[in-house]
């Protein structure tokens, strides 16, 4: 077993996951339902969007050979509202996971214990990696939490649904 290979493919399957959870939230949300603020000092799932969509675009861009705070980076601006409708945001979205899973699928074993900088901070790539693989989630969970809310009883689950473990499990046990 290769264990640099393994863990190159286990972060693409883990981010892979996180993606979809939020390609499945925006599937339940209307256009109106991705600018709702909860209030004043939350973000709206639009400018979660834009936000991810900005760090990974920095952080992935010539992984190996720039910093991951890009120049052309505006951070700030990803916390303002930009008035996207939901196609354009899924534009982003769509645009800042290529960028990011490109870069990763591309990575070679050698390259783990490579040093990549990020806000002049040098990291281990294994260590960058494991840090977008912690701020991703921590997004996503926001987007579904907030869609969540929008759509109360109308809510689609995305994992088992409550009551159904044992049952979850049982299926789980008898594909063995």
């Amino acid at each position: 077993m290769n264990l640099s290979k393994e863990f190159l493919q286990s972060a693409v399957k883990r981010l892979n996951y996180y993606k979809e959870l939020g390609d499945k939230t925006f599937s339940q949300l209307t256009d109106a339902d991705l600018h709702y603020q909860p209030n004043e000092a939350s973000n709206s799932i639009a400018i979660t969007i834009q936000h991810m969509a900005g760090n990974m675009l920095s952080r992935w861009t010539d992984f190996l050979t720039s910093d991951g705070e890009k120049e052309w980076r505006n951070r700030d601006i990803e916390f303002e509202e930009q008035h996207m409708n939901k196609e354009q945001l899924i534009a982003l979205w769509e645009k800042g996971w290529a960028c990011c899973l490109d870069a990763i699928s591309s990575l070679k074993e050698e390259d783990l214990l490579k040093t990549i900088y990020i806000r002049s901070e040098g990291l281990l790539v294994v260590d960058a990696i494991n840090r977008q693989l912690a701020h991703y989630p921590y997004h996503v969970g926001q987007i579904v939490y907030i869609g969540r809310m929008i759509k109360n009883e109308g809510w689609q689950n995305l994992s088992i649904q409550k009551g159904n473990s044992d049952q979850f499990n049982k299926e789980m046990s008898s594909k063995k």
